[in-house]
This record gives C-alpha cells, sequence and structure tokens, in this order.
C-alpha cells in the first residue's frame, strides 16, 4: 500500500537526514493512499511446513472484524491475478538487502558478505534485488535490479568501518521501498547494535506496517547482552509479517536466508479496496483459511495499518 505516513508532527525529527529538505520532509508528512490495501502473508501447517496451492474462495479477509472482497491474489512470484478491475501486477518481488558494514561487522565481515550473495544468487529469476549497505549513513550500491552480477558485485565489494545508525538507515530504505511499484520485502543483516540512530524502532514499524512492506532481520549479534534491541528487533519483524533470526555462526547465517528465501517464494498477497469502515485510528487486518483445515493453521502477517488522515 502506497503510504507515505513517514512522522507525527512534533514525534520524530528526521532534519538531520540529509536526503530531503525540510520543505520536501513536511510536504510529504500525512501523504497517503489507500485506494487499495495490500497484504503479504504466509501460511504454515502444524508442523511448520509452508502450506501452498491456496486460492482466493479459501481465504476469509476481514478489517476491523469487517468482511473484505479480495481484489487481488497471488502466490509467490506470480504476478497478480485480477479480480474485478485491479490493475496488473508484475511478476517477482522487489528485494531490499540492507547490509550493515559498521565496526561492529568486522570479524565476521567475510562470512556474511558470502551469505548475502547466496542469498541473491538463489532468490527466484524474477525477482530484482537492491543492494544497500550501512554503517552511520546509508550507501545504495545498486537499485533493484534483475541483474545478479551487478547486485554480487555490490555485495562482496564493501568495507566495514564506523558507528552503526541501524532504524535510521532502515527509515531511508523504506521510503525507498514505497516508491517502487508491486511487492517488495526488506532484508536486514546487521550485528547491532544500533549506536547512531536518531529514530526509534517503533516508529520504523509503524512505517513499515502502513506500508505493508515485510522486514527480515538476521543479526549475528548476542540477544542476551543486548535484550532492549533484541525486543526491539522482535517487535519490528512480528509486526510487519516479516522473521527474526539470531545466527551467530556462517551456517546459523547460510540457514537464515535459506528460510527467507523459501519465506518470500511460499508467500501470499492479497489486495481490496476497503469497505467503509469508520475507525480513524489503527485498522486491524485479519485473514483466515476457511474449514477444518484452517483452524490448525498458523498465518503470519502485518497486524494491520493506520487509516489515512485527509489533507
Amino acid at each position: 500500500m502506497p503510504l507515505t505516513r513517514f512522522v507525527k508532527s512534533g514525534t520524530l525529527c528526521l532534519i538531520c537526514l540529509p536526503l530531503v529538505s525540510a520543505q520536501q520532509e513536511r510536504a510529504s508528512q500525512f501523504r497517503v493512499n489507500v485506494d487499495m490495501v495490500t497484504l503479504t502473508f504466509t501460511v504454515t501447517d502444524g508442523k511448520g511446513k509452508y502450506v501452498r496451492g491456496l486460492k482466493p474462495g479459501d481465504l476469509l479477509l476481514r478489517e476491523d472484524g469487517i468482511p473484505q472482497k479480495i481484489a487481488g491474489f497471488a502466490e509467490g512470484a506470480e504476478p497478480m491475478a485480477r479480480i474485478g478491475d485491479m490493475p496488473p501486477d508484475a511478476l517477482g518481488t522487489k528485494i531490499f538487502v540492507l547490509f550493515d558494514t559498521s565496526n561492529w561487522m568486522y570479524a565476521g565481515f567475510p562470512y556474511a558478505s558470502d551469505a548475502i550473495a547466496d542469498f541473491v544468487r538463489r532468490l527466484d529469476e524474477t525477482d530484482s534485488v537492491a543492494i544497500y549497505k550501512f554503517s552511520r549513513n546509508l550507501f545504495r550500491a545498486v537499485s533493484p535490479t534483475g541483474n545478479r552480477e551487478r547486485a554480487l558485485s555490490a555485495a562482496r565489494n564493501s568495507v566495514a568501518g564506523d558507528e552503526t545508525a541501524l532504524f535510521n538507515c532502515l527509515l531511508l530504505t523504506l521510503r525507498d521501498a514505497s516508491k517502487a511499484a508491486g511487492r517488495k520485502a526488506i532484508v536486514v543483516f546487521s550485528n547491532g547494535p544500533d549506536t547512531a540512530s536518531i529514530v526509534s524502532p517503533d516508529d520504523i514499524g509503524a512505517v513499515a506496517e502502513d506500508e505493508g512492506i515485510p522486514i527480515y532481520v538476521v543479526s549475528t549479534a548476542d540477544q542476551q547482552k543486548n535484550p532492549a534491541l533484541a525486543s526491539a528487533l522482535r517487535r519490528l519483524t512480528e509486526r510487519t509479517g516479516g522473521r527474526l533470526f539470531w545466527a551467530w555462526t556462517w551456517k546459523k547465517q547460510a540457514d537464515a536466508f535459506t528460510s527467507i528465501r523459501e519465506s518470500l517464494a511460499s508467500s501470499y498477497t492479497v489486495a481490496y479496496y476497503p469497505a467503509p469502515n469508520p475507525n480513524r485510528g489503527f485498522r486491524k487486518i485479519g485473514v483466515e483459511v476457511v474449514g477444518d483445515k484452517g483452524k490448525k493453521y498458523r498465518i503470519r502477517a502485518r497486524a494491520g495499518y493506520h487509516a489515512p488522515v485527509k489533507p
């Protein structure tokens, strides 16, 4: 859903982020477009295996308990099938890889680079990939591209250094992803902690939730030593329909990226035009699989979105 709700006046200041002027930032606040809502989700059975092959008729979609009519449906990398007058969609997913190149990543840097390269190499051929790197600042190495060689070169040609501003750079990545058409996901590889951001993870979570962009995080940090960061990352991934992986070894990192790739390939995307709803606050989205089998399934998706604020 192409929202641009990035800050609430008086809550979050981004004047320290140099990519837009103060005048442009004020103009972007509260601009929203909710003509159509999209929801990306995965379905797993009681054994944790992904359930594939579902159809629109197998799903019951609600917003604040109000049944919604599905206007578009897609599974995995397939183009969204139009139901009614929904605009056409493209193949694949635009995946924004956000690679931590701060001082904290120095020791395991070669292994991290290899893990990302292997992830990129094994993605569905219809997916496009952007490689972003960050420490204190964000460096857009490669914009979304289907050229795997360009993406792989960008992932490998990195130098570690400086402090970490994870949440600042994640916000900027969300802003870029929100402008891209079609399905999107953000995959973060970081060693944390965040030592230089001026934005909070809960603010980032609200933006990602409204945008409908799942965030996956692979962290090599020790969650026991930084429980506040661990809790923040858990909230961020859960509320967007993504997943959090703690991966201290190269093997765990490789396994985490395999799980992310499988999740993306097994995901469903539905689109709907919201039925009349008087709620001007947070709107909860619920999706379930109808029938007895559906009661045993687990659905991972974002919880909802904030209602549009009229100009």
